[in-house]
Formats: C-alpha cells, sequence, structure tokens
C-alpha cells in the first residue's frame, strides 16, 4: 500500500491556519485506498501522525519513520504547509533531493512565488497589470515623502514574504507609515509597499489534472473590514460570492490573466490568485501556490461552486503524482 503524507504546520504565524488545513484535507483522504498520515512541521521537530493519533518522529534528512519497528518512506506528500518552509520551496526541495512526489511546484517557482515583489514583476513581463509598487528591506531608511510621491496614499504595507494577511497595513498618512513597516519587519526582513487600488476584488483557482489546466469559478469577497485581512478570511468578517456575479467580459479578461500565470510559471496543483478589478481591468495582487484548505477557505467553496469533488480530484491527484 502507498504511503501518503499530509504535510502541515511550519515556521510562521501561519502556523495555525496550515495545520487546519492539513486536519481538513487529511480527514478527506483518510479512508481511502492509500495508508495516510499527518505530517506535523514545526521548528523543533517533525512529526507523523497516523489515523488512531499516534505519534512518530519523523527524521528531517531522509523524511522516514519508524512504526513498530518497521522504517516507512513516503511514496507521495500533499504539501499544505503555508509559509516557510513549505510555499517558499524549502521542503519541496528535500522532496526532489529525495525523489518524493508531491503536490506542489518545483522549489525554484515556489521561491519566486513566495516573494511578491518579484512575482509581480513577472507578472508585468508578462502583460498582466498591477499596482505601483516599492521593496524596503530591514535596517533600510524610509523616506515618507518619496514614498507619498512614488506610491502614493493610501497604500498597503505588507511582508514580502508571507501570507494569511499577517503584518499587512492600510496606511493613509505619512505618520503611519513608519509604525506599519515596523509591524511587517515581524514577519521577515523585506517589506513590500503598494499603492491602494479600489475595485472589485476576486479570486481565481487554477489546477491542473492529466495535463488540463481549469480555472474554477470566480468567487469575489466583500470585507467587513478596511481590507481582506486575517479576521476576513477566517473568522467571517466578510461575505463571499461563488459564482462571482461579473459581466461576461470582466470574466473573461481575469480567468485569462490566471490561467496565464499559472502556465507561465509552470504551476502544478492547486492555486488561487487575487486580483482586483480596477477600470474593468483586472490587477494582480499575489498568487498562493498553497491556498488554504480550512472548511472558510476559498478553493473548497469554489470546488463546490463547479459541482466537482475536492475529495476526488486530489485523489486523482495522488494517483497522478504516484505515476
Amino acid at each position: 500500500m502507498k504511503i501518503i503524507g499530509v504535510a502541515c504546520g511550519g515556521y510562521t504565524s501561519e502556523r495555525e491556519i496550515s495545520l487546519k488545513s492539513g486536519n481538513f484535507i487529511f480527514n478527506l483522504i483518510r479512508d481511502s485506498n492509500f495508508e495516510c498520515y499527518k505530517i506535523e512541521i514545526n521548528k523543533s521537530n517533525y512529526l507523523v501522525v497516523d489515523k488512531s493519533g499516534n505519534k512518530f518522529s519523523l527524521n528531517k534528512k531522509n523524511f522516514q519513520f519508524s512504526k513498530n519497528d518497521i522504517n516507512f518512506s513516503f511514496d507521495y506528500v500533499i504539501n499544505l504547509v503555508h509559509g516557510s518552509p513549505g510555499e517558499n520551496g524549502e521542503i519541496t526541495k528535500k522532496f526532489e533531493d529525495l525523489g518524493i512526489s508531491h503536490s506542489t511546484c518545483d522549489s525554484s517557482i515556489a521561491k519566486l512565488t513566495f516573494n511578491k515583489k518579484k512575482c509581480l514583476e513577472l507578472a508585468k513581463k508578462n502583460g498582466i497589470k498591477t499596482a505601483r509598487s516599492k521593496l524596503i528591506r530591514k535596517e533600510q531608511d524610509i523616506n515618507e515623502k518619496a514614498i507619498e510621491d512614488e506610491i502614493g496614499f493610501p497604500c498597503f504595507v505588507k511582508p514580502n514574504q508571507s501570507g494569511s494577511s499577517f503584518g499587512i497595513s492600510k496606511v493613509y498618512f505619512r505618520k503611519e507609515l513608519k509604525p506599519a513597516v515596523e509591524k511587517a519587519l515581524k514577519e521577515g526582513n523585506e517589506v513590500l509597499i503598494e499603492s491602494f487600488l479600489n475595485g472589485r476584488e476576486v479570486n481565481v483557482g487554477v489546477f491542473k489534472l492529466n495535463g488540463k489546466i481549469e480555472v474554477l469559478p470566480i468567487t469575489e469577497v466583500f470585507s467587513e473590514n478596511e481590507f481582506f485581512d486575517y479576521k476576513a478570511k477566517y473568522e467571517g468578517e466578510s461575505d463571499e460570492i461563488t459564482p462571482a456575479i461579473l459581466p461576461i467580459e470582466l470574466e473573461k479578461k481575469v480567468k485569462k490573466d490566471a490561467l496565464n500565470l499559472y502556465t507561465k510559471l509552470s504551476l502544478r496543483g492547486i492555486t488561487r490568485s487575487e486580483f482586483i478589478f480596477k477600470n474593468n481591468t483586472p490587477y494582480f495582487l499575489e498568487i498562493n501556490t498553497i491556498p488554504g484548505m480550512t472548511k472558510q477557505s476559498i478553493i473548497p467553496q469554489q470546488f463546490d461552486a463547479a459541482n466537482k469533488s475536492l475529495k476526488k480530484i486530489i485523489l486523482a491527484m495522488i494517483n497522478e503524482g504516484l505515476k
């Protein structure tokens, strides 16, 4: 019987969300024809958890664990580790070195997409609109006037390599800029300052199976807060409509851009791209190569709207990966 792992957890503020994603997907596939385990990752150790809740230590170097005095290796891993070391390519590089098939893009692509600034630059090169942005590194002096002239207020200040809206602030005045940068720097060493775009916000899910790329029904997001922050994403402080009620031309445009990104970036598995419409043109915000898979998450909603079984798709992806 093939050994399947569902990796979750991680080293960042996104750890708790990742654990919820891992539990959700593990519970979907735990009674399939595979021998399924959760892989819980934190900085101190990696643990393997079986269906009965028994825990075993995982060797970080060879990704093997011992159960009943027998060593086991994984044949396939569903990577649901948001942030580091999952979404930034660290753990996928380990899978590549060990020859373990997995659910997400190659490590080099993961490293690129996890860097918001580099991903935005690549999108622009491919003709996709983006907001004005500026990268600030730790210890770098902040020239508020130059940022006001170049980016303008209001603007968003966010960690350059993070997700789940941790460390993000909406800044209206110069005096708010430095505190917002300090907040974002708690999540990493680089900060992205991005111009505010006022428009309809949508999320576009894309997945690839058996060589065919498919765009899922679009979700429009209406946050009760100033932007689609952590509470809006995970604590119900938002309304989400799936499928979004969009004019057909807008729907075609944003689906084309999401498909273009998926193809140009050589992505795999299930992704979610975020856009804002400005003057009927989609502006790309960021792409999630390991989107949330909790009960509240957008991707499961989109599979429901498409009348597709998320469980069946994931099991089909596993079977494809095992080949």
